[in-house]
């Protein structure tokens, strides 16, 4: 039986110079994130290609995140009922996104590189074999139409 879970943020546009959104460099692409019960707003932006604020966060940047976020948090959960303890974690993850003739655009692909550090003893066939199930798992990576690719590194 399928649950269902909502989800709430709010987005408040925070670029009005004045004259508000009266012509397209006329105003600025910031923007603050927030969510219901939580401490921390995050200060976005759009791309710096398209006049935004290098210092802030772009959407695009927050899609890799999530991407990124949700396999380790798959991968952890995984590792951790199948007894293979991971000491580290770190995922590089980049995508590629194109703009078409008429403005618009899409990504084309992500690849997630996270750098893994198991405990000594743990069975790296396993601790590979849980990303192909937290890749299948993954909420976000099962919502995009582009490939999502995984290449983890295993430390000692």
């Amino acid at each position: 039986m399928a649950r269902e879970h909502a989800y709430r943020t709010t987005v408040r546009w925070t670029g009005n110079r004045g004259t508000g959104a009266s012509a397209y460099r006329a105003y600025g692409r910031e923007h603050e994130i927030e969510a219901p019960g939580k401490a921390t707003t995050i200060a976005g932006s759009s791309d710096p290609t398209f006049l935004g604020d290098p210092a802030r966060y772009n959407p695009e940047e927050l899609l890799l995140a999530s991407l990124s976020a949700c396999h380790m948090l798959w991968y952890l959960g995984l590792c951790a009922a199948a007894g293979a303890t991971v000491i580290e974690y770190v995922d590089a993850a980049d995508g590629v996104m194109i703009e078409t003739d008429d403005g618009g655009g899409r990504f084309t692909s992500v690849t997630l590189r996270p750098r893994i550090r198991l405990a000594p003893g743990v069975d790296r066939a396993l601790a590979e074999r849980l990303h192909h199930e937290a890749h299948a798992k993954c909420f976000i990576a099962n919502s995009v139409n582009f490939p999502v690719g995984i290449e983890p590194v295993f430390e000692a």
